[in-house]
């Protein structure tokens, strides 16, 4: 009896301290009322928005490894001679950094895991924002009020690809090398200021003194604190507006159906993050990635194929090998390099425009109001289009980086394979728009006739004059709600203003909603479908 009372007692105390701790941190932080009102928020079910917390959760991942390998690893280019356990590496010259990034991989228990670790988890961090923001872009997810979160999350997928870059070039071997030379010739091809720019980013004439310091600098500092930062900002926005979701019963534009975040959206979120981590490491146990030890440290001579950069940076590598050579110009005492200039130009202007997307298409549409309920790619069927040719182009440029490697796995001619992508960057985006387009409204085509007409059965009946039909199964009221319920825009007319005349900008844009809006399919009319359903009875 006095052991229980004694335990009771101090359950007892433990529970008064626990609840005096909490009321003197709400008394002056109020984090009582923000986890009360956090909580009660109510986020869908869908799958498709699991590739957010995929992103999220694997920029966890990145944190904790990245921790564990700031313990060992030496940010310097000293020259040192290898002395460690990798035997064909021993004796040979190279950077401090080079070094310890053997010892962290052969001396250092669990070195290599978690390399390994780190690694995959950044290839994983930017291809689930990549696939997040696509999904976002197909369901017109970024419309008002959630203009502004997609610029963060493009923000954000940017950092991402900075922060992965920086990362594979601590090493200081031949890859990190040569893509570091790469944004060397990159940065000195801007005339008058290329030169200073590249002083100043190097430390010198390349590679510098201390890049490695630099790049480690941003690496662990600058670019997590801009993305932790960014994601705070992008959850916030999340919190602030209501949820987006896929149409169904229920869901309207005033009300979110799914599960609030305490106690059931928390717990699942809490057991997904350990299989994203799982997952990881179990990729991470049974998969090499970036060995360094075969690259050897850098040295400009040794440029063979196979030397490739992560996949996300491909598409910048794909561009400047798609850029015919030797195109360059004297002006005005300068040296103008347009294979670097151009390619430049043409990322940039992708990636702008990507951004402002949101924008472009919320002034075409004019449409002013909120958006809660996501659209079904068939339904935007020229946003659709222009996806689909956003990503051939990403994805033909994407592919120029590995163009030798096509080359010699297949004994094709090199310049066959740069004609044939630069053939591609060009007619590629053109040939997948119209594609898309047709199929996009060959689907909606296919649903009005279902919410008119019904199913097909393939039950064929006769009828007393002889005619042969076939029976068609009708649909629920709600199946034919989710085929008709959708937004049809139509081109802006011209209209004078009050002196009488159409200015320019107004001519741009009633052109420009002519070209998204004047091929579409009309949704039926409530009349067209009692009147349907009548001549079917």
């Amino acid at each position: 009896m006095s052991t229980t009372t004694t335990n009771s007692e101090s359950k007892s105390g433990s529970s008064r301290f626990t609840s005096a701790a909490a009321n003197y941190l709400d008394e002056r932080t109020k984090i009582g009322v923000a986890v009360k009102e956090f909580g009660r928020k109510v986020f869908p079910d869908h799958w498709s928005f699991l590739l957010g917390e995929v992103a999220l959760y694997s920029f966890i991942v990145i944190l904790l490894s990245g921790t564990f390998l700031t313990l060992f690893f030496q940010a310097t280019m000293i020259e040192t001679t290898y002395t460690g356990p990798y035997v064909p590496m021993k004796g040979i010259e190279m950077s401090g950094a080079m070094a310890s990034t053997l010892d962290i991989s052969f001396s250092v228990r669990g070195g290599l895991l978690m390399r390994h670790v780190h690694h995959w988890a950044a290839l994983l961090f930017v291809a689930a924002i990549g696939l997040h923001m696509l999904r976002v872009f197909f369901t017109g997810a970024f419309r008002k009020p959630r203009e502004l979160n997609w610029v963060i999350g493009f923000v954000l997928f940017i950092l991402a690809m900075a922060e992965g870059f920086t990362g594979y070039s601590l090493p200081d071997d031949v890859l990190s090398g040569n893509g570091l030379r790469i944004i060397d010739g990159l940065i000195k091809a801007f005339p008058v200021i290329g030169t200073y720019l590249s002083f100043f980013f190097f430390g010198g004439e390349f590679p510098g003194v201390d890049i490695v310091g630099r790049l480690y600098m941003l690496h662990i500092m600058v670019l997590p604190a801009l993305v932790i930062l960014f994601v705070a900002l992008h959850l916030a926005f999340v919190v602030i507006h209501k949820h987006t979701q896929y149409p169904g019963p229920g869901k309207t534009q005033q009300n979110v159906v799914g599960y609030p975040v305490l106690p059931v959206y928390a717990a699942k979120a809490g057991g997904f993050f350990f299989i994203v981590f799982g997952v990881i490491v179990l990729i991470a146990s049974f998969v090499g990635i970036n060995p360094i030890w075969n690259y050897g440290p850098y040295d400009p001579s040794p440029v063979s194929a196979g030397t490739q950069p992560d996949w996300y940076i491909g598409f910048a590598d794909g561009m400047l090998r798609l850029i015919p050579p030797g195109w360059e110009t004297e002006w005005f005492g300068y040296t103008w390099s347009w294979n670097m200039l151009v390619p430049i130009i043409i990322m940039g202007g992708f990636i702008v425009t990507v951004a402002v997307y949101p924008f472009i298409e919320a002034w075409v549409t004019g449409d002013k109001r909120e958006h809660h309920i996501l659209d079904r790619p068939r339904n935007a069927p020229t946003r659709t289009a222009i996806g689909a040719a956003g990503v051939t182009f990403y994805a033909v440029m994407w592919a120029g980086a590995s163009s030798d490697l096509m080359a010699t796995h297949f004994q094709l001619a090199m310049e066959g394979v740069i004609h044939a992508l630069q053939a591609l960057l060009i007619l590629g985006p053109i040939i997948a728009f119209i594609v898309t387009k047709r199929i996009c409204l060959g689907l909606q085509k296919k649903d009005r006739s279902i919410a008119l007409h019904g199913y097909e059965s393939g039950r064929i009946v006769r009828l007393p004059g002889g005619e042969f039909v076939e029976v068609h199964k009708p649909v629920t009221d709600y199946e034919r709600w989710e085929l008709v319920s959708y937004h049809d825009y139509e081109p802006l007319m011209l209209r004078p203003n009050d002196e009488g005349r159409i200015s320019f900008g107004k001519r741009v844009r009633a052109g420009i909603s002519r070209w998204f809006f004047q091929d579409r399919i009309v949704p039926p009319t409530q009349g067209e479908i009692e009147r349907s359903a009548h001549e079917g009875h």
